[in-house]
């Protein structure tokens, strides 16, 4: 049986993309947290959107995030959690980035494959990490 609604990870030394989605409504919500916060807002997520599937990318600091995560339980069950490919996430993370923060001004005639956002994107790569784990179903 698969999950219906996940909770998405990008794991990294510094900061995390998170992103809680729903197979069919999408995005429900998307933040960047610093590392040493993934305990604490993972176990809050889970509580609070009953989850218990949590989509993790399988590249950077993958294992140690994988070890926190094994201890959380959300009503007495512990979260199944599952690597997704990473590669070149973050490159379909700038693209998507642009997508919902279209350039304005003389920006918008530079093309965005040629811009890089002026933000992190790791929180749009939580989202399609998620995605990529619904397309695998």
């Amino acid at each position: 049986m698969s999950a219906d609604l996940v909770l998405a990870i990008d794991p990294g030394r510094e900061k995390c993309g998170i992103a809680v989605v729903h197979k069919e409504q999408g995005l429900i919500y998307k933040t960047i947290i610093t590392t040493a916060e993934l305990f604490t807002i993972v176990n809050n997520l889970a509580a609070a959107y009953n989850l218990t599937t949590v989509i993790i990318g399988d590249g950077t600091t993958t294992h140690t995030a994988q070890t926190a995560l094994a201890t959380i339980t959300v009503n007495g069950q512990g979260l199944k959690v599952i690597p997704v490919n990473e590669y070149r996430s973050t490159d379909e993370a700038r693209l998507l980035y642009w997508v919902n923060n279209p350039p304005r001004g003389l920006k918008r005639l530079i093309p965005t494959s040629m811009q890089v956002p002026p933000v992190p994107v790791d929180d749009f790569v939580a989202v399609i990490l998620a995605e990529r784990y619904f397309k695998g179903l």
